[in-house]
Order: C-alpha cells, then structure tokens, then sequence
C-alpha cells in the first residue's frame, strides 16, 4: 500500500508510540508485507528468528519489538505489539468505507464500460475502457480494472485477506489495505472470488482467462496470458508465472511459485515450487510422466499379471 504522499518517520513514530533508532525525518511512502516491499516502504516483525531476513529487505524502516543495530539506511522503530502498531498504520491510511449507494461517488468508471443492473462498484474503484461487469457482481474498494476485462454474474473481487494473527487465545483479523488489480483483456468467470492483499497488491495479468467457481487469495500474483479451469485455488501469496495453465480443481498452497510456461493437470495439489516449462500432476505434483508411471506400477502391483 503506497500513501497518498510522504510521510516522516516522526509522524508515524508519534501515530504508534515508538522509540526511533535511525532517521526521524526520513519519508516513509508505503506499508507492505516482507515479500513484495520496496525502498521507503514499512515493514513489521515480531519474531526474533526473522528479524535478519527483515532487516535485510528492501524495506526502509521496520517496526519491531527488540531494539537492534539497524543496518545502515534503516531506520527502526521500536514497540511492544508491532502487529498492532501495524495494523493500526494500515487502517489510518487506508480506513473502512463502508458502501451508500450501488456504485460509490468516487468510483471511476471509463464511458464506454457496460454495466449491467445490480453491479455494486466500491470506492476508488476506476474501471477502464471496453469493460463488460454483468449483473450481480460486486467490485470492492480500491480496486483497479482495466480495458477490456470481462466480469461475469457474481463474481466478487476485492474480498477480504484471510489472514489472521494467532494468539493463545483468540485469532486477531488483519484490516485489508490492499488492492486487486485486474490487468486488460483478463477475463473473470461466475462466482470467482479474488481477495485483496493485506496491504500489498493481488495482481492478475495481462490476457490471463478466469473459469467459474475459482478462488484467488491475498496478495497473489498471477501472470500473463493464464487459463485456471474451474474450481482451482490459489493459496495467498503464490506467485505464478505467465502462460501457465491450472486445470479443474488444482489447488495451489500458499506462498508457492510455479514458472512460465508450466501446466498442472486436474485435481492435482500443488504444495512445492514448480519450474516452468513442464506438465505436472498427483497431489504433491510433480513430473506427469513420473506420476503417471507411479501409478502403473502400483496397478501392477496391486493386480499382478498371472504367469
């Protein structure tokens, strides 16, 4: 999530209650998560274990709960709950805005958009040039459409992060400051569903094919020119890469990659990186040929060929 504009580490060190070690004037100009941070971007950690791969980022500034030699460039600020602190960053910046109407005033909706009745459209929501939304979807905050995309009946984009923070005794929701973003000529079937990142973006590429009754989670970032089949789901935070084809049911786990080119054939699981360039199948997938053989051999085994 980038902010409307610069803003001190001082601001943000009063907003939170931190002590500051490091540059309080340096202008910080986005909260995002550790996979996806950029130069004068915000980072939290409060696990010890990860505090060297944080501080090793390309974060500028790190919330944190230990006070530390920040390498230089960083600036550290330290507190005792940073999840709170930065949860709480994420709804100043980007609040709740509850709809009022069917589509908000300050959704941008390019003039040569269809949109059928009963389409619900957020705030912020821009939608470009040529897009068709049928009746009954529903577009959340902040997302970003673009020309030529296709959405079809009930699709929902721009849900919430199911992401939760776990403590002893209870599960603490994460407010949802990302965004979806919806590349041109992308194509979203019925009753899709895209999550928003918690406060980076979900990104669908360019030219990239949607079936119905498929899930897409927080923060995941999908390729160019794709096809996911019906059913797949695709685990918060995996990454995959252009012209990949899913087939019905595939399920992709969190955080994984799969490269350019790949191909996972149906109802297989998805729990490893994947290189590009290959066909995959079984649950965990791997090699089809392999898997293929795999089988063949415990038919074999099971129903040996009489002498």
């Amino acid at each position: 999530m980038q902010f409307r504009q610069p803003v001190p580490v001082k601001e943000i060190a009063a907003m939170i209650r931190a002590r500051i070690i490091g540059d309080p004037d340096f202008p910080c100009t986005g909260l995002n998560e550790i996979h996806k941070v950029v130069p004068g971007d915000i980072l939290f950690v409060d696990v010890p274990k990860y505090f060297q791969r944080a501080l090793q980022s390309a974060a500028s500034v790190i919330i944190l709960n230990q006070e530390v030699e920040p390498p230089p460039g960083k600036t550290l600020l330290v507190v005792d709950q940073p999840f709170e602190a930065y949860d709480l960053l994420a709804r100043h910046f980007r609040p709740f805005t509850p709809l009022t109407a069917e589509i908000a005033d300050s959704a941008q909706i390019h003039p040569s958009a269809v949109i059928e009745p009963r389409v619900i459209i957020g705030p912020e929501v821009a939608i470009g040039p040529g897009t068709y939304v049928q009746a009954g979807a529903i577009i959340h905050s902040h997302t970003r459409v673009g020309a030529h995309v296709r959405i079809q009946a009930g699709a929902i984009i721009g849900t919430d992060a199911f992401y939760f923070k776990r403590y002893p005794e209870r599960h603490a929701k994460w407010h949802t400051a990302g965004r979806v973003i919806l590349e041109d000529f992308v194509d979203i079937g019925a009753g899709t569903t895209i999550n928003r990142g918690v406060s980076g973006d979900t990104i669908i590429g360019e030219g990239t094919k949607i079936d119905c009754q498929v899930h897409i989670g927080h923060g995941a970032v999908i390729g160019k020119r794709c096809i996911l089949a019906g059913q797949v789901g695709i685990g918060g935070k995996a990454i995959i890469g252009d012209n990949v084809v899913l087939y019905g049911q595939v399920g992709v786990a969190h955080g994984v990659r799969i490269g350019d080119g790949a191909t996972v054939l149906a109802s297989s699981g998805v729990s490893k990186d994947l290189e590009g360039g290959a066909t995959y199948f079984g649950a965990p997938a791997a090699d089809a040929r392999e898997k293929f053989r795999e089988l063949i051999t415990l038919r074999h085994l099971a129903y040996p060929r009489s002498k």
